[in-house]
């Protein structure tokens, strides 16, 4: 399929429109392409929220990708992650099934030509975005769908990509590809095509977000905390870890959203150590309740926050008390000191130093990044850091989640707290809304009055 579609319809337009939603995408009651429901639109307004323009944030993405490979001298950058499939084409397909089975890919290339290899080569799952250019059938090579032809069909596929990359990119034989299987690598280093990292180019594309993309992780952000309150008012003595963590999965759908990627709820003597996902323990009146959200929202916009919650009537004792407060106090002077052209190392060494007691079983790194899924670039501990590994600058549109959980060993429970925030021109931005437990704060007061 080729199209021959003009990007006229990406200029600026009201904000209401008929016959659109809010995000500018068809409001229509049979449609193909995914989005949040009537309820995440109407909380949004309610909120005062406002979405993002979805036509120009695809465009806004294609031509980071462009200038990604401009910037490095690629020819074209070739995609088999799902998430770096979705960031160039906003077209979903079986996200979870296509992490174990890479079925897909996305070449796009310097001139902005966009190709997708698509299941059967169905071309309806990315017909609502005319910057897909062309829609081709045969990436999926993994043993599951060729079997001992793999080899063969992987020669097809890197024949298809090297006649694309002749005809758009002239000359052109460099090529960045991020994680295709060892077939497929193969076949294209048979044909004589350079390879390089395209892992880096997407990371450090999706780290800088443009206008829509802010727009979209506000409402993705405002989404998963409406289906958290939903989760703390059900959260009840007798309940199973299992029946709580159920709740933020079904108001997630039931505001658009897509999956929740880990299953790090726990309670009582199984947050200590952390990392234990969510079973069938009962919860209990006085347990300590701990979750990370690890949550894909609206959008396919990640929310990564967490809290820790004491379960009941009960009251806190002293310990946890003042163990919560120190890990809220890691949590904000850490995000507070951002602000852009910081390098990493400087964040990482500028951090609230930890105490030697929770030192063992302190969380694996400081902050991340976040956008489709937790992101470039990472933040270490000052002890954990090396040099030569993330010496990059702060810039405005990047999104960090702040991270603590403190643990003892052998200790009766742990607390994980984090917050999701954006650096911006003059310094830093804190998204997180959702309420820390005020009995477990103990009087300490949050300055953003959560």
């Amino acid at each position: 399929m080729n199209r021959h579609i003009t990007e006229s319809h990406f200029a600026e337009r009201r904000k209401i429109t008929p016959g659109l939603r809010p995000d500018m995408t068809p409001d229509d009651n049979d449609r193909v392409e995914i989005g949040p429901t009537k309820l995440a639109y109407v909380e949004w307004a309610a909120a005062g929220i406002e979405c993002p323009d979805l036509p120009r944030m695809r465009l806004h993405r294609r031509d980071r990708i462009v200038a990604a490979l401009e910037a490095r001298g690629l020819d074209a950058v070739l995609l088999t992650d799902p998430l770096n499939i979705r960031y160039a084409t906003d077209a979903p397909n079986m996200q979870l099934w296509n992490t174990h089975n890479p079925f897909r890919a996305c070449m796009v290339t310097a001139s902005g030509h966009v190709a997708l290899w698509e299941y059967k080569g169905l071309d309806h799952l990315a017909a609502h975005n005319p910057l897909v250019k062309e829609i081709l059938n045969g990436a999926g090579l993994f043993y599951f769908n060729y079997g001992d032809r793999t080899p063969e069909v992987a020669a097809d596929f890197a024949k298809a990509v090297e006649g694309i990359m002749a005809r758009e990119c002239g000359r052109g034989r460099r090529l960045a590809v991020d994680k295709m299987m060892p077939v497929g690598h193969a076949a294209l280093a048979a044909c004589g095509i350079g390879l390089s990292d395209g892992e880096e180019v997407m990371e450090k594309t999706r780290a800088v977000k443009g206008p829509d993309e802010i727009a979209a992780l506000r409402c993705a952000q405002h989404a998963c905390e409406q289906a958290l309150a939903e989760m703390r008012r059900a959260m009840r003595p007798g309940m199973t870890e299992n029946d709580v963590w159920a709740v933020l999965h079904a108001e997630n759908i039931r505001r658009g959203g897509e999956w929740i990627e880990t299953r790090l709820l726990s309670s009582g003597p199984r947050t200590n150590p952390w990392f234990q996902e969510c079973g069938p323990r009962v919860i209990a009146e006085g347990d300590i309740l701990a979750w990370d959200t690890d949550l894909i929202g609206c959008y396919g916009m990640c929310v990564d926050i967490s809290r820790t919650w004491i379960v009941g009537d009960a009251e806190p004792t002293r310990e946890m008390v003042e163990t919560h407060q120190e890990a809220w106090m890691q949590v904000w002077e850490n995000w507070s000191l951002l602000k852009p052209g910081m390098t990493l190392r400087e964040v990482s060494m500028a951090t609230r130093p930890m105490p030697p007691e929770f030192q063992a079983l302190k969380y694996g790194c400081v902050m991340h990044g976040v956008g489709l899924c937790d992101e470039w670039p990472l933040v270490k501990y000052p002890d954990l850091w090396v040099d030569g590994e993330f010496d990059s600058p702060l810039e405005p549109g990047m999104f960090l989640c702040s991270e603590s959980y403190l643990g003892r060993v052998g200790g009766g429970f742990g607390i994980k707290l984090e917050d999701q925030v954006m650096i911006t021109e003059a310094g830093v931005e804190n998204l997180t809304r959702c309420p820390f437990d005020p009995k477990l704060m103990g009087g300490l007061r949050d300055p953003l009055g959560r």
